[in-house]
């Protein structure tokens, strides 16, 4: 047994174990001044808030835009400009470690459906309507074992906020019905299925079932909104990366990655925790394994 407590992922085609001894550490940065710390934490402020502000903005103007609204910080413009280059290299890379996250805890859990949530001015402000949304959200999170990771998104023509997400329900609450309306959006009429408990205290709400096959679709979905707004994923639940097992010889079909730190397995390998054979790799077996991020 060459691997053990390897943490194990599925990309969407194949297993894949990363081995103990290829865990990434920690890194901690030197210990800088107080004065320096918050310099530096100031700068990065003003460049997040800008930042914010240039999503409205086409491509090829962010960048010129953000350096001209930093240029005060800096001594000369090249100063500000390396900034923006080393800082826009930054968002993109944690935006793409967002993703390979995301799919990693997408493909560990089973999605019963796509709900999204619409502001209602009748019942809430903004700020009351998210407040109460999470705490309600956290509440069945807790009692009812929900599971969901989502965004907070403005319709493009209303600017009315929103929230999507894709949902695991073991155990609804309230009563799916039926309803009919028109879509704005494709300008026909559509049949949904609502809440009755978040219509109730939320108002309109849209509960759509959907198989594994419409997952990627979904999260692709939702990946959209935090690509263009910058706005991050909210997480719900239990919802490791990784599930950890040991890896036996056969189960192993070569060496992959950089410098051939991971092992591309069979999609039937056997899981293994602490040594005790728990059976071929499947939603069952996954859900007694332990887990890991």
């Amino acid at each position: 047994m060459p691997y053990q407590k390897s943490k194990v992922y599925y990309d969407g085609s194949h297993y894949i174990a990363i081995p103990q001894e290829n865990f990434k550490r920690k890194q901690f940065n030197r210990k800088r001044s107080k004065t320096t710390t918050t310099i530096v934490d100031q700068t990065k402020q003003k460049f997040e808030t800008v930042y914010a502000e240039s999503q409205s903005l086409p491509k090829r103007e962010r960048k010129k835009y953000i350096a001209e609204k930093l240029q005060i910080e800096f001594s000369t413009t090249e100063q500000a400009t390396d900034y923006v280059e080393q800082n826009m290299e930054r968002k993109k890379n944690n935006l793409a470690k967002r993703r390979v996250r995301l799919w990693r805890k997408i493909y560990l859990q089973e999605w019963n459906y796509f709900v999204t949530f619409t502001y209602d001015s009748q019942k809430h402000t903004e700020e009351t309507f998210k407040a109460k949304l999470r705490n309600t959200l956290k509440h069945l999170v807790s009692r009812k074992e929900w599971k969901y990771i989502g965004v907070w998104e403005r319709s493009p023509d209303k600017q009315r906020l929103h929230f999507h997400g894709i949902f695991s329900i073991p155990q609804m609450i309230g009563t799916l019905e039926q309803i009919n309306d028109y879509s704005t959006k494709s300008h026909k009429k559509q049949m949904t299925y609502q809440n009755t408990h978040f219509l109730k205290y939320f108002g309109r709400n849209d509960f759509k079932e959907i198989s594994s096959k419409e997952i990627p679709q979904a999260v692709r979905y939702l990946l959209k909104y935090i690509e263009k707004s910058g706005e991050k994923l909210v997480y719900g639940g239990d919802l490791p990366t990784y599930l950890v097992s040991d890896i036996l010889d056969e189960d192993i079909i070569c060496p992959i990655g950089i410098v051939d730190k991971k092992a591309l397995l069979f999609d039937d390998f056997t899981c293994v925790d602490d040594g005790l054979l728990m059976g071929k790799v499947s939603t069952n077996i996954i859900k007694q394994m332990p887990k890991a991020n």
